[in-house]
Parts: structure tokens; C-alpha cells; sequence
């Protein structure tokens, strides 16, 4: 007995060492890209299946919120509302062109405006996350010639660096050709040599400015090694599956992005058109959804890391309204906080809100100009308790 007794333990030890084995090799055989696409795969794996009743209570209450904000389908864009990942509600009307008339579709890029700034504030943080910079590194010690020795990566991204708005110096006399596209690295080289002074000191207050974005592009290019637009498919658009977004090229987009509209007309490009990382993110709603799923996932974002980018930083005076890195917030004193970004660039409007404690995206794009795209935040209404105002017939309880 106890020599089959030492026979049967050495069978377990030899299986348990071939299954080891096994295991190994097949490991070893999933290449980097098979495990890239497995970590894909997990992180837009959608919660657990929402209820029907749910649903159709959401759906019914949203469905009445569009009639009545976009009548007989005149919103010329997309909205989508989804919980926990799984899309309840989503819409596309209009046309990308008054003269091809070619529907607006779930693939159709749309320009995001000033909602790219959330997506480049995100890269800047993964960069954060490995490690190849910090939130408090001097822009100095990143960007040649850059003219401000207080301005750190941190204050770019809560604007608060003091730098004035390149849309508004570049338009001054003898400062730039405005008949000349202007680029990221030239909105640099004017203000090492043409003395723009601050417009206040660095951190003492808050002014939004997309210069401080257009500089984020740049110190993603120089952290990288890459274009802004082959970094962002690295660090967000292929890791999350985006397979609709891209960024905006002037020079080969431009006869070919879906254009915009101000009643009916179209809205020619200028100057300004090639700046990035503060705008020329085009992307769908679906996409969008992918990327809110991707900033909430411990896989592919250190949660730790994500939280200071909800944190308010423009304190100084007290209110509602604040701004954390590439976030707009509204913080109420019961300690409610509602998180979103919104965008306006030529005809093209944009809504980007996150739930975070509800598991909630809510996404307008539009590219027929419009206001009513930033209505979408009464939408919030229907899950959570967040003091804005839906009329009774839209309200779900």
C-alpha cells in the first residue's frame, strides 16, 4: 500500500509538472499583440445585463427629452446615452454635406472640438502613469525655448498657466500672417520671440486657453517621439479599439472630414484649422463610449491617478463651476459632482458627460451649430440625483 500510495503521489507530481509546462508554452506563444487585444477585449467587456424594465423606462423618457429638443429628427449629428458600457439610447440624423448628402451614421466622424481636449489631457496622464514625465515637471525642462519658466504640465492642463489664447495674439499686428496656417510648434515660436507676455501670473488663477493644449500636443510629441496623431493611436485610439477616431491633418483632410454648418452654410477652414490637441479630434459617439469605458478601467488607467483629474483647481473664488486636468465640473455643496467637457469649433458643437458613480456616458455631436447639443446634461437626471431641470413628461422617477 504504501508503495502505490508513493506511486500515485509521483503520477500527480510528473501530471502537475506536464500541465505546469503546458501552461508555460502557452503563454509564451500568445504574442504581445494577442495579449494587447485580450486587455482590449476586457476592458470594453460591458457590466452585468441591465434590466428590460429599466431600460424601457430610459428609453421612453430620453426618447421624449430628443423629440422635443431636435423636432422631426433636426439635431444633424449623433447622441447616445449608455449604463455600465451597454448603449440604451442613440440617435444619427442629418446629412455629413449639404451637396453629397450622405447620411450621418454611428461611423461618421465628427469634429469634437474642445471635447479633444479631455483625450489629450488622458494621454498626457498615461504618459503620467509610465512614468515619462510628471504632472509637476516644469514645460522648460520639456519644450525648447518655451518662455515660461513657472508653467508646469499640471497647470496646463487645469488652465492655469497664465498664457494667453493664440487665437487672440496671433490675430494682432505684425504677429502672424493670417494668410499663412498656422502650426503648433509656430504658436511656440512666436511667443519666445515676439515677447507674449502672461496674461497673470502662473497659478494664481484660472482662464481657460487652448494655447495650454496646443503646447499638451507638443510635449506629447517630444515625450514620445511621435506625432501627436501616431501617439494618440498608440496610447488611446488602437488600445481602446477607436476605430472611427482620428486626428485631423490639414493638409489631407481637408476636402475630405465631414464639414460644418451655420444655417445651412458651410463654415470655411482658416488659419487656425491645423492646431491640435486643443481640437481636430474627429470621432463617433460609439467610439466616445469606448474611451469613457477605458478612463474608468484599471486596466488600462491607474485609478489613483484618474482621480486628480476630477479634482477642482480653480478655488481661489468660491463656486460651482471648476476645472480639474481637462475636465470641466460642476461641484454642488451637498457633494454632488457632475463631470463633462464640452466643445464649440466653427459649426461644429459637442457633449462629453461621465457618471462615474452611475456607470453612465452621455455623448451629443453635432455639426449643424446648435446649442441645444450642451441640453443633453438633463439627461442626468434620470440617474442620479443632479439638481437640473427635464420637464415632468421626460422625467423618469
Amino acid at each position: 500500500m504504501i508503495f502505490i500510495k508513493n506511486v500515485n503521489i509521483l503520477h500527480i507530481l510528473v501530471f502537475s509538472a506536464v500541465i505546469s509546462s503546458c501552461n508555460q508554452k502557452n503563454n509564451a506563444q500568445v504574442s504581445p499583440q494577442e495579449q494587447a487585444k485580450n486587455t482590449t477585449r476586457e476592458i470594453l467587456k460591458p457590466g452585468k445585463e441591465l434590466d428590460p424594465n429599466y431600460v424601457a423606462s430610459k428609453v421612453a423618457s430620453i426618447t421624449h427629452f430628443y423629440k422635443k429638443t431636435w423636432p422631426n429628427n433636426s439635431m444633424n449629428g449623433s447622441i447616445l446615452v449608455a449604463k455600465d458600457g451597454q448603449v440604451i439610447f442613440e440617435r444619427y440624423s442629418g446629412v455629413t454635406d449639404t451637396k453629397s448628402k450622405d447620411s450621418i451614421t454611428s461611423t461618421t466622424p465628427l469634429h469634437l472640438a474642445s471635447v479633444s481636449k479631455v483625450i489629450t489631457a488622458t494621454a498626457i496622464l498615461k504618459l503620467v502613469d509610465q512614468k515619462k514625465l510628471t504632472l509637476d515637471q516644469k514645460v522648460t525642462t520639456l519644450l525648447a525655448n518655451f518662455p515660461y519658466p513657472d508653467v508646469t504640465v499640471k497647470t496646463l492642463l487645469n488652465h492655469r498657466s497664465g498664457m494667453r489664447n493664440y487665437a487672440y495674439f496671433t490675430g494682432e499686428k505684425g504677429i502672424w500672417d493670417r494668410h499663412k496656417i498656422l502650426s503648433n510648434q509656430d504658436i511656440l515660436d512666436i511667443m519666445a520671440t515676439k515677447k507674449i507676455d502672461l496674461e497673470f501670473k502662473t497659478d494664481t488663477r484660472f482662464s481657460y486657453c487652448n494655447t495650454n493644449f496646443a503646447m499638451l500636443a507638443l510635449i506629447i510629441e517630444k515625450v514620445t517621439a511621435l506625432s501627436y496623431e501616431d501617439a494618440m493611436k498608440k496610447l488611446i485610439f488602437t488600445p481602446l479599439d477607436m476605430k472611427d477616431t482620428y486626428v485631423f491633418d490639414y493638409e489631407r483632410d481637408k476636402g475630405t472630414a465631414v464639414p460644418s454648418y451655420r444655417n445651412n452654410s458651410k463654415v470655411a477652414l482658416d488659419y487656425l484649422d491645423a492646431i491640435y490637441g486643443d481640437k481636430n479630434i474627429y470621432s463617433t459617439a460609439r467610439d466616445l463610449l469606448k474611451f469613457d469605458q477605458g478612463r474608468n478601467s484599471a486596466l488600462f488607467f491607474n485609478p489613483e491617478l484618474l482621480k486628480q483629474a476630477y479634482i477642482g483647481y480653480s478655488n481661489e473664488h468660491v463656486g460651482q463651476n471648476n476645472y480639474g486636468l481637462g475636465m470641466r465640473m460642476i461641484n454642488w455643496p451637498t457633494g454632488q459632482n457632475f463631470y463633462f467637457h464640452n466643445g464649440w469649433w466653427h459649426g461644429n458643437t459637442s457633449s462629453f458627460i461621465t457618471l462615474p458613480i452611475e456607470g453612465v456616458t452621455i455623448i451629443a455631436l453635432s455639426n449643424k451649430f446648435t446649442r441645444s447639443t450642451y441640453k443633453v446634461r438633463e439627461l442626468s437626471v434620470l440617474f442620479g440625483d443632479y439638481p437640473f431641470k427635464i420637464d415632468d413628461d421626460g422625467k423618469q422617477e
